[in-house]
């Protein structure tokens, strides 16, 4: 029988590089799980300002017309009721919806809709890296569509189509 002796001043040294290969591992594990977590949260609201922009250009510009649109961008939906609806990113509110147009007097060809996403605050979900962080200003803009409208200033090139239809 082989007895092998271990000297004293190597006891725990198994353990002490175990933990040392663990804390690095878990590391770049938990480092890949909050970048990938980043990342989708800023094509997410990437997204949410394209598709407010989107709803926008066909909206009106008064009150009901704008809260519709920011709604659509935070829950996906111009008709979400806020207390119960969940946004389509987590910690999203309508605060952090702004809507602008330009050269907007109802829905015009030339019109120009912008819809941006501000003071959005991530929050890390492993302590180590940090608690929250705000986000850059996700931006975007489209022209305006005539969808239906009319107006009754401009000769007609559609004879057929009375003026001042507005949809919405």
């Amino acid at each position: 029988m082989i007895r092998r002796t271990v000297d004293r001043s190597q006891r725990g040294t198994t353990l002490t590089e175990f933990t040392i290969g663990a804390l690095v591992f878990f590391s770049a594990i938990f480092g890949v799980i909050e970048y990938g977590r980043l990342y989708w949260t800023r094509m997410a609201l990437k997204s949410a300002a394209h598709r407010g922009a989107r709803y926008a250009i066909v909206r009106k510009n008064d009150t009901a017309g704008v809260d519709a649109v920011k709604k659509m961008a935070v829950y996906g939906n111009p008709n979400a009721n806020v207390s119960t609806a969940t946004p389509l990113v987590p910690g999203l509110t309508i605060s952090n919806v702004v809507v602008d147009y330009s050269n907007f007097g109802g829905i015009l060809i030339n019109a120009r809709a912008s819809v941006s996403i501000t003071g959005y605050q991530f929050k890390f979900a492993v302590p180590m890296f940090g608690t929250t962080i705000t986000l850059p200003t996700y931006w975007a803009a489209y022209p305006g569509e005539s969808a239906g409208f009319v107006p009754c200033d401009i000769p007609s090139s559609t004879p057929y189509a009375p003026c001042n239809i507005i949809p919405n």
